[in-house]
């Protein structure tokens, strides 16, 4: 299950023109859960990019490290903790890559997964509000996972489901059925990501280089050579 994520370099003006960025994005090589995340939003009608905090907070829940920084698509409806931010409460994380540990007998080796075409991913997740006072508020989200699929499954099970730039709008609507939200709870194409193993120094959430996302071996890649 995905820990950490990739947040650099992204064109997001290019990808959404009509985006509006009142904050900044949150960049890091290496962005670990409790930490403030960029999220896009559909507020009163305009794409809006605004901070996070990485881990759903319900307003009943009472230890914060018991706050989930993923939830799994298949407990989306039956959950409580899920249910009611999956109706009308969805947002996207954009990345750059996110990062998954492939188990080996002595350790575990880290990947950083991209767009073949490094292009930014929009990972979808859910949001919800906790009120510390009347009038103050801290927003919080949990990215969503589903199966791997079957280029990745031998680096993790799960992987954070991506939503594709067309559908966008709809995912981010309050109104749009579940049937449709449901469609867009798949494994990524497989020709959408990639992987590379990277230096086991991202396993330490506080290195923070540019060396992070530096490839140690070759990309894993589906080859359409393996369709036939």
């Amino acid at each position: 299950m995905t820990g950490r994520l990739h947040v650099q370099n992204l064109p997001l003006t290019r990808l959404l023109p009509t985006l509006a960025t009142p904050e900044p994005l949150i960049e890091s090589p290496n962005l670990a859960p409790r930490r403030p995340i960029s999220a896009i939003r559909l507020e009163q009608g305009q794409y809006r990019l605004s901070s996070l905090f990485w881990g759903l907070t319900p307003p009943w829940l009472e230890v914060l490290d018991h706050a989930p920084h993923c939830a799994r698509a298949e407990t989306l409806e039956s959950r409580a903790m899920f249910r009611d931010a999956f109706s009308a409460r969805r947002c996207v994380i954009p990345v750059s890559g996110f990062y998954v540990w492939k188990t080996q007998p002595r350790s575990k080796q880290p990947y950083l997964v991209t767009q073949v075409s490094r292009a930014p991913l929009l990972l979808g997740a859910l949001w919800c509000r906790y009120h510390t006072t009347l009038t103050a508020f801290t927003d919080s989200a949990a990215l969503i996972t589903v199966p791997a699929n079957l280029l990745l499954s031998p680096l993790t099970d799960r992987l954070p489901v991506t939503i594709p730039n067309h559908a966008l709008s709809a995912w981010l609507d309050p109104d749009t059925d579940t049937e449709t939200l449901n469609s867009l709870l798949a494994p990524a194409p497989l020709e959408l990501l990639g992987a590379f193993p990277v230096s086991k120094h991202v396993n330490n959430p506080a290195y923070q280089s540019p060396a992070c996302a530096h490839p140690t071996g070759s990309m894993l890649r589906w080859a359409v050579s393996q369709e036939l």
